[in-house]
């Protein structure tokens, strides 16, 4: 392997683990999820927002293309909202386990959206997770229950948005995308403020209070380090490393953030051995996609992550 090549491979890593890293911040922040993926995604899009580059972009992008990537920016918002939920519900652990369904809800979604062939390995390989489900919802505590399904919605929503964008990303600047739908995504969560302590009380929170400065530093550290720093590496890394190589990285998100979840959160201890014997499966599979589908092309960063890269490999 060629030094450039290797780089590659470390700046690829560096990035899997600190999208993986986001769940843990998710569980550190006391915010509520509302207020936690609102504050986030304003960080994000103010922060490109001062890039020249963004705006020349999206002044050359037509109407349409715009009112899509504002419409596919709502679903991020509900995916970010659904999947901090579930983190909050349950833990880091369990809400990484269930997004990583995300590839098998593909399969269903993708051919609906897009107009491709189901493909039976994509749908044997949905078959093949459903035992390492029944352990994972096995191996929780019953209160915990409510955060695995709030997970799994947030993957079959993270499923969606990652089929439609396939359908249009490539048509923009990658960053002008992201500062796009993560705009749009925070009115979104604006519009639903009001509505959510009646709608799902779980997740509300007051969202113009100023977060107290721990919680301050940790949402820096979210939107920057773990957001725009990851997209930044994986758009160099990317030029130099294989679709197939790339997907292979990304897929160890969920390991890297149960390892992590042991680590500083001790969640291991509200869990026991089915859950992990769950997640084995349900990674398993996961690996075992890339080997056996045909080969995905991969667009640029922000297709990448299976819970925090907001769209998946195309």
């Amino acid at each position: 392997m060629s030094a450039t090549r290797r780089m590659a491979w470390l700046q690829m890593h560096a990035c899997v683990f600190l999208w993986g890293f986001t769940a843990i911040l998710g569980k550190l922040i006391s915010l509520p999820a509302l207020p936690l993926v609102w504050w986030r995604m304003l960080i994000v899009t103010a922060t490109l927002a001062l890039l020249p580059r963004v705006w020349r972009s999206v002044r050359a992008l037509s109407g349409r293309l715009v009112l899509i990537y504002l419409g596919v920016g709502a679903l991020v918002a509900l995916h970010w909202l659904t999947f901090y939920g579930a983190i909050k519900l349950a833990n880091a652990s369990v809400a990484v386990a269930c997004i990583a369904l995300a590839t098998v809800f593909v399969a269903i979604v993708e051919p609906l959206l897009v107009g491709s062939r189901f493909a039976r390995v994509d749908l044997g390989i949905g078959v093949a997770v459903l035992p390492g489900v029944a352990l994972v919802v096995g191996g929780v505590p019953g209160e915990m229950h409510i955060g695995i399904a709030v997970g799994i919605g947030s993957a079959l929503l993270l499923a969606v948005l990652g089929s439609l964008n396939k359908r249009f990303v490539a048509q923009a600047d990658p960053l002008t995308v992201t500062a796009l739908e993560l705009g749009a995504g925070a009115v979104v969560l604006t519009l639903l403020a009001p509505l959510m302590p009646i709608l799902f009380p779980a997740f509300a929170g007051e969202l113009f209070a100023l977060p107290g400065p721990r919680d301050a530093v940790l949402l820096s550290i979210l939107a920057l380090a773990c957001t725009l720093l990851p997209f930044a590496l994986s758009l160099v890394a990317l030029r130099h490393l294989s679709a197939f190589g790339a997907q292979l990285a990304v897929n160890l998100e969920p390991l890297y953030a149960i390892v992590l979840a042991i680590v500083f959160l001790g969640e291991q201890q509200e869990l026991s051995s089915a859950f992990y014997l769950g997640v084995a499966i349900i990674l398993v599979a996961v690996f075992a996609h890339p080997l056996l589908a045909a080969p995905r092309r991969i667009g640029h960063a922000e297709q990448l992550g299976t819970a925090e890269a907001k769209h998946i490999a195309d």
